[in-house]
């Protein structure tokens, strides 16, 4: 979807990485290496992206790290659209309209980091979750997404790693 609308992967991949979750920051020497791409591309599209607003910039001893910016009058509007281009809606939305008692939905793995591997993993939370459904489920979502998605069951989620909660509904 995105793909054919902005044809810089790098400004895409910038994008997912900032978009996904505000509290993703980098540096970018990190960038490059995450990529695989040559500093100079990341860093044209990254002043791009300031220039316009939409990521942040701060000085830390020798490093500039960079932030979206969640103040940015399309912020919104722009993690949605990630949001969509991932997958994520539709994950939510199937899960919600099929199985009853979930009460949050969690992104964990190279998503939350902003990493758009094809990998999706989330872990559910709730109780009396049926295990053979969600393993059906995972099939269709894959075919409604075109990615990989893992499920993971659990009554409470209490990982350290990073997570964004897509959906939360506290019992």
């Amino acid at each position: 979807m995105l793909n054919s609308l902005i044809t810089s992967k790098t400004r895409l991949r910038l994008l997912i990485k900032f978009f996904v979750s505000q509290t993703n920051k980098a540096h970018l020497n990190g960038l490059a290496t995450e990529f695989g791409e040559s500093t100079n591309s990341i860093r044209k599209e990254l002043n791009n992206l300031f220039d316009a607003g939409y990521i942040l910039k701060s000085k830390l001893s020798n490093k500039i790290e960079y932030t979206v910016n969640s103040n940015h009058p399309l912020y919104e509007t722009m993690h949605k659209v990630v949001m969509k281009h991932l997958g994520l809606e539709d994950i939510v939305d199937t899960v919600l309209q099929k199985i009853g008692n979930v009460e949050k939905i969690i992104l964990i793995g190279d998503y939350a980091k902003g990493i758009d591997t094809g990998n999706i993993e989330v872990v559910l939370t709730g109780r009396d979750l049926d295990l053979d459904y969600i393993s059906n489920l995972e099939k269709k979502i894959e075919k409604l997404i075109n990615r990989k998605v893992t499920f993971y069951l659990s009554s409470k989620f209490l990982s350290e790693q990073q997570n964004i909660i897509l959906y939360t509904n506290e019992i």
